[in-house]
């Protein structure tokens, strides 16, 4: 999983929509600072910051993280920031 968008999210986010809001927000706090200064002007996140994510989420393991999976981490992520 080298990729900030990962192959089969789109046809995903077709058959589960609600989840597209909940991966956004998760997304939007995983951004790289001054994002808005740089080609690509997107709020994508540093890649060194990126793999160190994937690392310590899915560890070694070469097949990645299932979208089923990134979602339950999407939320967990969420929940942790409120405090619920």
């Amino acid at each position: 999983m080298n990729s900030w968008w990962p192959e089969g999210l789109t046809s995903f986010l077709v058959r589960h929509p609600a989840r597209a809001i909940t991966l956004s927000r998760a997304a939007w706090m995983l951004r790289r600072d001054g994002w808005w200064r740089a080609v690509p002007f997107l709020p994508l996140p540093d890649a060194k910051y990126w793999h160190f994510r994937m690392v310590t989420a899915n560890g070694d393991s070469p097949e990645g993280l299932t979208l089923e999976a990134m979602v339950s981490a999407a939320e967990w992520s969420l929940r942790q920031r409120t405090g619920k």
